[in-house]
């Protein structure tokens, strides 16, 4: 199958470079609700039979105009939420203690799975609800599904999941608001990345420290 990776649009917390995981979250910027509207023109040689948000408000706004595009409902799952920061929320992504936030997301793509954030869950605990979500949408025998997720749980399943794609190219490689990851696989086969960002909806704007590109410890560059 064919699965399409899509980060949300803006929202606040991006332009001010802050943490920010928590559910339910705030809802887009004036452009995030463009990037949004721009998405299914973006898409539209995707033939997508399913469009999947997370429990955050502002992937099921980013979703919205896509699925209504497809005369499809948007289908809510906990998994695909962005990775929990605990401690770290809303602590600037640039901060001393900020930047752990990343280093802990590409180490656990990596294989160090077992740690933890500060307060918040272990990569364990994150692949493995994003996992079972990815399988359900594999299970439904659609042949491309959209899942608009997050910067960072984005880049870390897709490190950790894609044959062809490591830490090293996901930590230097940015995912703006509304860019799309487009994979082709299954669960039981492997997934490979087609393409990475390439279709990222414009306008762009500031996408906030989990989509920022840094070196492998988390450092932004």
């Amino acid at each position: 199958m064919r699965l399409l990776l899509v980060r949300h649009g803006q929202i606040p917390s991006n332009v001010a470079y802050v943490l920010d995981t928590a559910v339910p979250g705030p809802g887009l910027t004036e452009l995030g609700e463009r990037q949004a509207a721009a998405l299914p023109a973006a898409l539209a040689d995707e033939d997508i039979e399913a469009v999947y948000a997370s429990t955050l408000v502002r992937t099921q706004l980013t979703a919205a105009p896509l699925a209504a595009a497809r005369g499809l409902d948007v289908i809510v799952r906990d998994g695909i939420r962005e990775v929990s920061a605990g401690e770290l929320e809303m602590l600037r992504g640039d901060s001393e203690r900020g930047e752990e936030y990343m280093r802990i997301v590409f180490a656990s793509a990596a294989g160090e799975t077992d740690l933890r954030m500060p307060g918040g869950e272990s990569g364990v605990e994150a692949l493995a609800r994003y996992d079972a979500v990815v399988a359900e949408v594999a299970g439904s025998g659609a042949g491309a599904v959209a899942m608009v997720s997050h910067g960072a749980a984005i880049r870390m399943w897709t490190a950790a999941r894609a044959d062809n794609v490591d830490v090293a190219f996901a930590a230097a490689h940015p995912l703006d608001n509304t860019g799309v990851v487009i994979l082709e696989g299954s669960p039981t086969d492997g997934w490979k990345a087609l393409t990475w960002a390439g279709a990222t909806v414009t306008p762009t704007g500031e996408g906030g420290p989990t989509g920022h590109r840094v070196d492998e410890t988390g450092h932004p560059q």
